[in-house]
């Protein structure tokens, strides 16, 4: 067999695993980086706290803890197996809510980083000019907030890519169905096929270097308009 014939449906599996996660984090973040940026609530430094934790948890650990809940047993996969009568546990579905949870604090912390920079003058103008809240967050906030926004999101998509530990906690390897690409390039060392780990390998540390680079120059460009 060539050396060189790659299988790519990991890589395929891990972009669409990455897309739907980023969009699902873009719904789940947002809200939740706008909160953060806003309250003053004493519930703030514990939300910022739980959101934070996979930056610091060992993926294993995180995993072994979704894998709990999402198993038939657990609350999350007892309510879906009813629901649909299949199972979280070692699914693409399971996956997803994985990913979003592991790459959560990527997309909120620089969202809120970048809402609590806009300051309160823009958006009290805004209000006395007649802009209700949802106008406000739509108008006035997300558009001075995009730069947050670009780093967020390209830095969510990145780091769903990237994952090992969890995804291999509540997915495990099942090649087409839950194998994605740091998994795969886990296999080939494993089976000591060096050249197939070195081809998927070089692919996720150019494609890393590009992602880094693009936010960087997209940045510098916003800031350049004075966007």
């Amino acid at each position: 067999m060539n050396a060189l014939a790659i299988d790519l449906t990991p890589v395929w599996l891990t972009l669409r695993l990455a897309l739907i996660s980023t969009a699902f984090l873009f719904v789940i973040g947002t809200p939740v980086a706008w909160w953060l940026a806003r309250t003053r609530s004493f519930l703030k430094l514990p939300v910022e706290s739980v959101v934070a934790l996979p930056l610091v948890l060992p993926p294993t650990v995180l995993g072994f803890y979704l894998l709990l809940g999402l198993a038939p047993t657990g609350p999350l996969g007892k309510a879906w197996h009813a629901i649909s009568g299949g199972s979280l546990a070692f699914s693409f579905s399971g996956l997803v809510i994985g990913s979003v949870l592991y790459s959560l604090p990527f997309v909120v912390q620089p969202l809120q980083n970048a809402f609590e920079a806009i300051g309160e003058r823009p958006l009290r103008v805004a209000a006395m000019l007649g802009a209700g809240p949802v106008d406000r967050f739509f108008t006035v906030a997300l558009p001075l907030a995009r730069r947050g926004l670009v780093t967020a999101l390209t830095l969510g998509f990145a780091h769903t890519v990237g994952e090992f530990g969890v995804v291999l906690m509540i997915g495990g390897n099942i090649p087409g169905k839950t194998q994605v690409l740091s998994i795969a390039i886990y296999d080939h060392v494993e089976a000591l096929e060096y050249t197939r780990a070195h081809v998927l390998s070089a692919g996720l540390l150019i494609f890393s270097f590009l992602v880094m680079f693009i936010v960087h120059l997209t940045n510098r460009r916003l800031q350049a308009r004075g966007l």
